[in-house]
């Protein structure tokens, strides 16, 4: 199994000897660490001195990265440079990067383009961005369209293929989502992205634990094998503990099996 924990860069006091503890009994493979702006000089040698594996994912529209948008492209590039660094310390395999929210999916492309990252992957999106963070605003990436075309364009980055994230986004069209997943996958995902919903229909995303929600997460397992590279993105239910990343862990690998 090739199983991820996601954490943040700021997790580092919470999380860093749990994330060795579970990398060294088997529980996870690899750490996906979200660079928090700002945080390279606090936290950058604290998360190398585990000496685990690394991949990494980029800060998103919360922090202020958004490459949909033209007047934001100064910025974006200044938020890249200290993910940069995080990625060259830790040696990550992947850099994991959002289109963006309420910008211009030909935008994204020619930024992302701009970076010349080539551990860049682009991750799909959901249609709806959550209303408390984005009202009203819809997300760049959310298609099989969008993405091809943001591969293309930007020199064939990666791709991130997150489950969650396309199931909503087939919600907001009315469409079967195993189908809309299947269109995705011809664009040969790197890795991919996973938790329960709360609802098999919503159109927004949630990270539940898996068996906690509504999916049905074995109709999900075809399209994925016992190498594939899965980052479970559920909650956590402790700020100093991961016990319940491991209930995960074992729930992933037990659908694998079956």
């Amino acid at each position: 199994m090739n199983i991820g924990l996601k954490v943040w860069s700021t997790n580092l006091d919470n999380y860093a000897k749990e994330a060795l503890r579970l990398y060294e009994n088997g529980y996870c493979s690899y750490v996906e660490l979200y660079a928090v702006p700002d945080t390279f000089e606090k936290t950058a040698a604290g998360w190398k001195s585990l000496n685990i594996p690394f991949t990494l994912h980029c800060p998103h529209f919360a922090h202020g990265f958004n490459l949909g948008k033209s007047e934001l492209k100064d910025n974006n590039r200044k938020i890249f440079d200290e993910v940069r660094r995080f990625a060259d310390l830790l040696n990550v395999d992947f850099i994991i990067i959002h289109g963006g929210i309420g910008g211009e999916v030909e935008e994204t492309a020619k930024q992302l383009k701009d970076l010349n990252e080539p551990r860049a992957l682009i991750e799909n999106k959901p249609y709806k961005a959550v209303p408390v963070i984005a009202p009203g605003k819809t997300c760049v990436g959310y298609s099989p369209e969008q993405i091809e075309l943001i591969k293309d364009e930007s020199s064939g980055c990666g791709f991130c293929l997150d489950f969650n994230h396309a199931i909503c986004a087939a919600n907001s069209f009315k469409l079967d989502y195993i189908d809309y997943l299947k269109k995705f996958m011809s664009l040969k995902p790197d890795m991919f992205h996973l938790s329960d919903l709360p609802d098999e229909k919503t159109e927004y995303d949630g990270h539940f634990h898996l068996g906690e929600g509504k999916l049905d997460l074995k109709s999900l397992m075809q399209f994925m094998n016992k190498d594939s590279k899965v980052s479970l993105e559920t909650a956590k239910n402790s700020r100093t503990s991961l016990e319940d990343f491991i209930k995960d862990s074992e729930y992933y690998s037990k659908l694998m099996e079956k």
